[in-house]
């Protein structure tokens, strides 16, 4: 396994993605602490993301492992309507200041 800072990887990006194509990991650093690791492209059924979410901590395994499975591979369900996230996020950021004011007199 290869490792790099950011700024070699960053001036060697296209001899990193050949090592990657032969089938090495490159590991980029920033100061020393891994940040990233470039690895080989494969397609990943649900089982092996199931496996790697459950690695990180982000699910524990349970008994619905194959309904899991199914969920994973689907896509994302759109939202219902069109919707203006920065005028959601501005009314809520103005409700936010006015909570932080408190009442009004």
């Amino acid at each position: 396994m290869k490792t790099a800072s950011i700024s070699v990887a960053k001036n060697r990006l296209s001899a990193y993605l050949d090592l990657v194509r032969a089938g090495e990991t490159v590991t980029i650093t920033d100061r020393g602490t891994p940040v990233a690791r470039l690895v080989p492209f494969t397609s990943v059924d649900a089982s092996d993301r199931r496996r790697e979410l459950e690695r990180h901590g982000v699910i524990v395994a349970g008994a619905g492992g194959r309904a899991l499975d199914a969920l994973l591979e689907s896509e994302p369900p759109k939202p219902a309507a069109a919707v203006d996230v920065v005028a959601l996020l501005a009314a809520e950021r103005a409700e936010g200041e006015r909570c932080a004011r408190g009442p009004t007199p």
